[in-house]
């Protein structure tokens, strides 16, 4: 989870104006919270984070809904005398990295998460060691195969993306070498093996100008991220192995969390590339960057059914998608349509041996792919092949996100902090007719917390208009609570700062979640239109 935390605001950070233009960013900020909410509650002390709930050997004894459950929940935990530094050390990525995305649009919530960055940072740095020496249950499922020097290293990068506390980006100079941030070219980018990531961070630290002293040490890690992306493209001294039909193929069980990861790093370095007017270096020659571009590109073609057996790997999108997902509350009906109580083996036998399409649409799940040769067998038991992950997609995100923007060369090395927008004080404004501008609001869930219900309610703003929306001005009152997704500029609220303008018939969506059982009051009071 912490690994799908770090990628998705990753993607954010580098792609969130796309997706603001789509109308996902609400939706991909939600899922990083969601994310960093139980994270949070993992950390409870300094040096004390639980990195397992549950047992893979008995969970995957059932096979039940969520609601069914009546396997152990144990909690399973690092410490001192139990470290992991390797779990700690990409949590501490994931809280930093998320910081960024919360910074702007909930200021508390984002110095939360960073200081539990540094304190998993300083644990994981402290008291080294493999985290499944310690949760020892995990080590059949997610071991540790790389060791923890790349988390080491991946934490240190992003807590000074985060921080710009220079303690860090030091530590990266310093341990370069030691922890083979210079030493390592790989082939390959994931949950486990994160070098190829740390290169490329520190490669855009090195074209960005930060790297003051570390220059020398930060100009290996380059070369690195460098040979990783020549890999990719064929073009390397050792290149990725790919399918008959060009599919990057590390390997059989979820190949699929390698393409993406692959394909995220290399449009982002594009980017960077594009940004500092250099090309990627191969041994084959000089590349521009339009073609590392061209290269992810490739691959989300290739997942979404431009491929030998035309075939999407994206559950609901296409006509010729997986049905039989290895995905247990996807495959068995939902517990809101029958809620009888589904057994742990009764479920195998009822539900998980059933030759016939999931009753639920697990819509977006991204499965694990082909094998070497382009074969796909769509069958529930063939987990290697059929199973989905979340850090399949946290990657896929920022590509698809940056493809909708277009394939040409793009100039993305973003400051962290975006400014405030302000009003043109000359431009004439206008009361807003009912027929240009339509705001509707409705609440999305409710909770109660100590005693306090609260509510989050969406409202989604649509210019009906035939013209481009420009310089809106809303009026929101009656508010008992906070408000991500516009910007607060006096008494009134402006486009977030990643847009200026809504074109006709498109729509912004922003949240707000209070104490109040109705929704606030919001309306228009002025805007031009263009």
């Amino acid at each position: 989870m912490a690994f799908t935390v770090t990628m998705l605001s990753w993607s954010i950070l580098e792609y969130g104006r796309q997706m603001a233009a789509s109308g996902e960013l609400t939706h991909a900020m939600d899922a990083v919270k969601w994310g960093t909410d139980y994270l949070l509650k993992a950390h409870p002390e300094p040096y004390v984070l639980y990195g397992e709930v549950g047992d893979g050997n008995t969970d995957h004894y059932c096979w039940q809904r969520p609601e069914d459950m009546t396997t152990s929940r144990a909690a399973y935990r690092i410490d001192p005398n139990h470290p992991g530094s390797d779990l700690a050390g990409e949590t501490a990525a994931a809280m930093a990295a998320a910081s960024i995305v919360f910074r702007r649009y909930n200021p508390g919530y984002a110095n939360e998460l960073l200081n539990h960055a540094h304190q998993l940072f300083e644990f994981a740095d402290k008291y080294r060691g493999k985290y499944d020496s310690s949760i020892t249950v995990a080590q059949k499922y997610y071991r540790s195969v790389s060791g923890y020097a790349d988390e080491l290293l991946w934490g240190a990068a992003w807590l000074y993306k985060a921080s710009n506390n220079q303690f860090y980006l030091n530590y990266l100079g310093r341990n370069g070498d030691a922890l083979g941030g210079t030493g390592w070219s790989m082939t390959e980018f994931g949950w486990d093996v994160k070098y190829a990531g740390v290169q490329t961070l520190v490669a855009q630290f090195l074209m960005s100008g930060k790297a003051g002293h570390n220059a020398p040490v930060f100009e290996k890690y380059q070369q690195k991220a460098e040979n990783f992306m020549c890999s990719c493209l064929g073009k390397g001294d050792r290149n990725t192995p790919k399918t008959p039909g060009g599919l990057i193929y590390r390997q059989r069980w979820n190949n699929m969390q390698f393409v993406t990861s692959a394909a995220f790093l290399a449009t982002t370095y594009s980017d960077y590339l594009a940004s500092a007017g250099k090309y990627l270096k191969c041994s084959s020659g000089s590349v521009s960057p339009n073609e590392l571009l061209s290269f992810a590109k490739s691959q989300v073609d290739y997942i979404l059914g431009d491929n030998p057996r035309a075939t999407s790997y994206m559950v609901g999108y296409g006509n010729n998608y997986p049905r039989q997902v290895h995905h247990r509350a996807s495959s068995i009906v939902s517990f809101k349509v029958n809620p009888s109580f589904v057994s742990c083996r009764g479920g195998y036998a009822t539900w998980f041996s059933r030759k016939a399409s999931d009753p639920n649409l697990l819509t977006g799940a991204l499965v694990g792919g082909p094998d070497a040769y382009d074969n796909f067998a769509d069958q529930r038991d063939n987990y290697e092949q059929t199973e989905p992950a979340t850090y399949n997609n946290a990657p896929l995100i920022g590509v698809l996100a940056r493809l909708h923007g277009g394939q040409s060369e793009y100039s993305q090395l973003l400051p962290v902090a975006i400014p405030q927008p302000k009003p043109d004080p000359e431009q004439k404004v206008t009361p807003a007719p009912a027929s240009d501008i339509a705001i509707e609001q409705k609440e999305t869930t409710s909770w109660v917390r100590e005693g306090k219900t609260y509510y989050r309610y969406s409202a989604i703003v649509t210019n009906k208009s035939s013209k481009t929306l420009k310089n809106l001005k809303l009026s929101v009152s009656q508010l008992y609570g906070s408000l991500w997704g516009l910007s607060k500029y006096g008494d009134s609220y402006m486009f977030p700062a990643w847009i200026n303008s809504l074109p006709a018939g498109k729509s912004l969506e922003f949240v707000y979640i209070h104490t109040a059982n109705s929704p606030a009051v919001v309306s228009v009071s002025s805007y031009t239109l263009d």
